[in-house]
This record gives structure tokens, C-alpha cells and sequence, in this order.
């Protein structure tokens, strides 16, 4: 109640400026520094001031005090870099994490994966090359931290989308299985420690196409012909050139954790948005209008684009009517958002999709059913009437913008999403081109709980590359920070809860991918076009590391004398003595 002892200024520059021992040397006692640590409307003042928080947002659920969450914010931040690794001769284009954070994997356009343990030294590099790959683009460890799946581009014929996934035993680097993967940035995902999912792409017409999602069994031995290996999990209709894109699978079985900070206004903005651009959704003419001579002179006025974009137009709506009368219902119960029942389990499959042109702009959501988690049964999956040709979407969230990125939180309930907006109010008239994209990046922070956007989007990374040729920044999520790529040569790292940027990453080129150890938040890696890894750690960790082993310290007088006394008095009592 009296009010801080020391001016905020000098706090904050001992605090920034000086390790924790040198606080004597700046005229301080221990009992002032004790007063000041503990002066908690002095530390909420600066907390809210430094980091330009609005008072609004109230301290995070978890925080103890003001000061040790003004530390944690400050000291806990993997920001330095502390050791670069220079293994790959290529763009390295993305990193994976095992499970257990003593492993990870590299991926470049080297068309190598390579192993580091966890003292940061490379344990094993494995060149694809012989498979005839054209680079290695995503890695990911099975649950048990047993397999590693990779990913890679198809070396084919001239604008090939073809994509391959390999399966790598770690107990003896030896590949296990390989599995065609189309279009090649489907990525593929584990969906538990002994199936993955990969994709695959048939053309219907020009701009109608199906993809159909695989579940495989990573060892493709075969044990008995009455055993899959392979089975049909969905097949999908896509229209306007988009295809499915970027698979991940949340397993969100909980979703006990605090809620992050809501942003209501953003929330209510983002629906009339969302309203505007159902009224301004191009309309599609009726196959049913009866033609006339002037209509047939018009017709043969029209030039070769002009009758192109007519064709496919009628490509599209016979497509949409096709896909209407032979798509299987969604089951509305399986998705539909619900307190969570104990005990329960949801798989989702999430993806990148599209309805309005070939760039991805839409999160499409799948429910894994128990019984489609093994290859077991009906290799085209589950029994389906013959008019029911496709799978329809259980969910489906427009980001109205250009997808570039995902990632799930560690306990798979917060999809974070990067992507390049769109221009406010567009209507694309022709699938094939795209609207301009911006070169700020949104981060978007949708909750699987609720399926929808909870939240402002985070913003402060930038990319440059043109809609046409737009390429994937990998993005990592922790228990406390999010980090994502960018092209403007640095790497980012925002706190979720409070929705700020705390570190920029420097980097030569641009920064493909980021990933946090999942054993420890304070160690961070990027990758990036330079053909480098960088390594970084918390400020408080590089204390740690450099800080001389301190000898023990001697026992005082007095406490050797009660710590005598104490042994005497006991065994005074064992033997009756008074």
C-alpha cells in the first residue's frame, strides 16, 4: 500500500540488465530486492507497460505473481542462438521433433533426412535420391518414437505433382515401406503408431477432381491374404480446381486445459464478414434456359476464352449437382460441437481444401471413426449405396485467404493457421485465377472444442512469394509460445496467451520451418533456404549452461550445533533417556 521503494525505471534496469547475484553491486540490500520482487502492483505496471498489453487482459491462468510472469516472459524465451548446424548443402525446408524430445529430423532439397540426437550431433543421413526423388519436404515421428515417415517430391514428368512417403525404422535406419502420395503436399500424417494416412488425386474434368485419403500399414508385409495393408478411409469431390491439401490428425481427447483469452469483437466482426462474402459468392446460371437465335449469334460472337470459361463454368455446376445427388450426408451428431463426455475420444482429420478456386482458402474437417483406425475390413472402407460416391465434409472453416501454413497445439485442442488474406469483399470470377494475396501474414487460432476462430489473428511475419507460386511455412506450438517461419528472413515467436510478438529469429534466407523440443519450451529450432539449422535457447538456460559449477556451501556454526543437538535428543528417546 505504500508503493514501490525504487523508481520503475531503476527496477527494470536491474531486472534487464544484471544477473540475479549482481543485484548487491547496484546498491541494493537482500531485504530491499526481496521488497521489490515481491511488489506486486510494481510488477503489473511494468509488465503492462513493457510488453504493451491491454489492461483488459487479465494475468495468464497459471502465473503464480506478476514478477515471475514478467520473467518468464523476458528470461524463458528461446531467443539465442547458441550453435548452428551446417549438415545440409541445400534449403532445409523442414524439422520434427520425436516425441520424447531426444531426436529430431531435417528435411531439404538436398533430397536427404537427417537424424541429430539430442546433444545436437548428427546420428544418421539418408539420401532418397535412389528412389528417384526430387527433395525431401516433411518428417514426422510415429508416437512410440519407433518409425519416422518422410515425405518427399516425385521426380516425373513435366509439371508432376506426384509425391512419395517413405517409412524408416529408427532401431536400424532400415525403410520399411514406400507409399504413393498425390498431390505431393497432401504431406501424409501418422494416425497412430502403426498406420499412416497418405493421398491420392483422380481428374474428372478440367476442374473437377477426387481425392481420395488411404490409411496404410506401415509395414506392408504381408501376413496373411486376408490381412490389408491399405484401406479406404474418404474420397472426396473437388471442384474449381482445389484439391485436399496438408493433412494432420488431432487426436482431442483433452480439452480440460484453461481457455485462452477470447477476442468477442473479432469474433463478431469475422461473422459479418463471413455473411458479406456469402452475398457476394459468384452465381451460376440454370443448365435450363432455353436457347434462342439471338442467344446461338451471341454464342458464336464470344471468343476461345470467353467459351473456355463457359465450359468450365458448366464443368463446375454439373460437378456441384453431381456432387449433391451422389455425396453421402454428414452425421451432424459425430461433429457437432458438445461438452466434452469423459472418457471420450474424437479423431479428426483436418485438411486444406477449397470451393472457389485452386489455392487453398478452406479447413476441412473429417471424423475418424473407431472402426476406420486399422486396414481391417473392406479395403474401399465402410459399405456405401451405389448412388453414394463421395464422402462429404463434417465441417468446414473459410479462412478467406491463402493457406501457407498449420500446426496443433501440444494437447490438440488450438489449430493455429497461417495464411496470406485476400482482399476485403473479393469475388473471384475465374477459378483458375486467384485473388491478389497480402504479404503479412495472419496467424488465425481456431478451437477444435467449438470449431471456430476464437480468436484476433497474430501478426507480424511477412512473406512476398506471388499467389501462383505460394510455398508452405511450417509452424511449432508449446505449452506457452507459438513460432512460425517467415520470408522476410526471420523466424517469430508470439506468447498465445497474451497474443504478442516476444523474438525474431535473424536468419541469411528465408525461414521454412520451426520446431520447440516438446521436453523443453526453452529450446527452439529453425531451418531455413541458407542450408542451415539454427539452434536457440532461453536466456535463463545460457545462465545455466555457463554458470560455474558452485562448490558446497559450509555448514554454519549454529546450524551444526542444532543438527547435533537434534541427533542427540533422538537418540536419547530411542533408548528411554529423558
Amino acid at each position: 500500500g505504500c508503493g514501490p521503494i525504487l523508481p520503475d525505471s531503476l527496477v527494470l534496469e536491474i531486472f534487464l540488465r544484471l544477473p540475479h547475484d549482481a543485484v548487491l553491486r547496484a546498491g541494493l540490500t537482500c531485504r530491499q530486492w526481496l521488497a521489490v520482487s515481491r511488489d506486486e502492483f510494481l510488477w503489473r505496471e511494468l509488465f503492462y507497460s513493457y510488453y504493451r498489453i491491454p489492461r483488459s487482459v487479465p494475468r495468464h491462468p497459471a502465473a503464480v505473481s506478476w514478477h515471475r510472469e514478467f520473467k518468464r516472459l523476458f528470461d524463458c524465451i528461446p531467443c539465442v542462438e547458441v550453435q548452428t548446424l551446417r549438415e545440409h548443402s541445400d534449403q532445409v525446408l523442414h524439422l520434427a521433433f520425436s516425441h520424447r524430445g531426444h531426436r529430431f529430423s531435417s528435411c531439404s532439397k538436398d533430397c536427404t533426412v537427417k537424424r541429430p540426437d539430442g546433444n545436437i550431433s548428427l546420428v544418421h543421413s539418408s539420401s532418397m535420391r535412389q528412389f528417384n526423388w526430387g527433395y525431401t519436404q516433411f518428417s514426422q515421428f510415429n508416437a512410440d518414437d519407433s518409425l519416422l515417415l518422410v515425405s518427399g517430391v516425385y521426380l516425373g514428368p513435366h509439371h508432376s505433382s506426384s509425391g512419395e512417403i517413405a517409412v524408416i525404422s529408427l532401431e536400424n535406419y532400415t525403410l520399411l515401406s514406400r507409399v504413393r502420395n498425390k498431390p505431393y503436399d497432401v504431406f501424409g500424417c501418422w494416425l497412430n503408431e502403426t498406420h499412416l494416412i497418405s493421398g491420392n488425386l483422380h481428374w474428372i474434368g478440367n476442374m473437377t477432381s477426387c481425392s481420395v485419403l488411404w490409411l496404410n500399414k506401415a509395414f506392408q508385409d504381408i501376413e496373411s491374404e486376408n490381412v490389408n495393408v491399405v484401406k479406404r478411409l474418404f474420397k472426396i469431390q473437388n471442384i474449381n480446381a482445389s484439391t485436399i491439401r496438408t493433412v494432420m490428425v488431432a487426436h482431442c481427447r483433452r480439452h480440460d486445459n484453461p481457455d485462452l483469452v477470447l477476442d468477442y469483437e473479432a469474433q463478431s466482426q469475422a461473422q459479418r464478414q463471413k455473411g458479406q462474402q456469402r452475398q457476394h459468392q459468384p452465381l451460376l446460371f440454370d443448365l435450363g434456359t432455353s436457347g434462342s437465335e439471338e442467344e446461338d449469334e451471341e454464342e458464336e460472337e464470344e471468343g476461345e476464352c470467353q467459351r473456355q470459361a463457359r465450359d468450365l463454368e458448366i464443368e463446375t455446376q454439373v460437378a456441384q449437382m453431381m456432387g449433391r445427388a451422389h455425396t453421402k450426408a454428414p452425421d451432424s451428431s459425430l461433429i457437432e460441437p458438445s461438452e466434452p463426455v469423459e472418457g471420450e475420444d474424437k479423431t479428426y482429420l483436418l485438411f486444406t481444401t477449397g470451393s472457389l478456386t485452386y489455392s487453398p482458402h478452406q479447413i476441412g474437417i473429417k471424423l475418424i471413426k473407431p472402426d476406420q483406425m486399422t486396414t481391417s475390413g473392406p479395403v474401399l472402407g465402410e459399405e456405401r449405396s451405389s448412388d453414394e460416391f463421395f464422402d462429404s465434409l463434417d465441417h468446414v472453416i473459410d479462412i478467406h485467404g491463402h493457406i501457407i501454413g498449420m500446426g496443433l497445439s501440444p494437447d490438440h485442442r488450438y489449430l493455429y493457421v497461417n495464411s496470406r488474406a485476400w482482399p476485403a469483399g473479393c469475388v473471384i470470377s475465374d477459378p483458375m485465377f486467384p485473388p491478389p494475396i497480402a504479404e503479412e501474414i495472419d496467424l488465425h487460432v481456431i478451437d477444435l472444442k467449438s470449431l471456430r476462430e476464437e480468436r484476433r489473428s497474430l501478426r507480424a511475419h511477412r512473406a512476398f512469394t506471388p499467389n501462383d507460386e505460394c510455398f508452405f511455412i511450417f509452424l511449432d506450438v508449446s505449452r506457452d509460445f507459438v513460432a512460425s517461419g517467415a520470408e522476410d528472413k526471420h523466424g517469430y515467436i508470439w506468447d498465445r496467451h497474451y497474443n504478442i510478438c516476444l523474438a525474431r529469429l535473424a536468419h541469411d534466407d528465408v525461414v521454412n520451418s520451426v520446431a520447440f523440443s516438446p521436453a523443453d519450451q526453452e529450446l527452439l529450432l529453425s531451418a531455413s533456404d541458407d542450408s542451415t539449422i539454427k539452434v536457440w535457447r532461453s536466456p535463463r538456460m545460457v545462465r545455466l549452461a555457463q554458470a560455474p559449477a558452485r562448490p558446497p556451501r559450509p555448514r554454519g556454526l549454529l546450524s551444526s550445533w542444532l543438527s547435533r543437538n537434534k541427533n542427540s535428543t533422538s537418540a536419547n528417546s530411542v533408548n528411554g533417556k529423558p
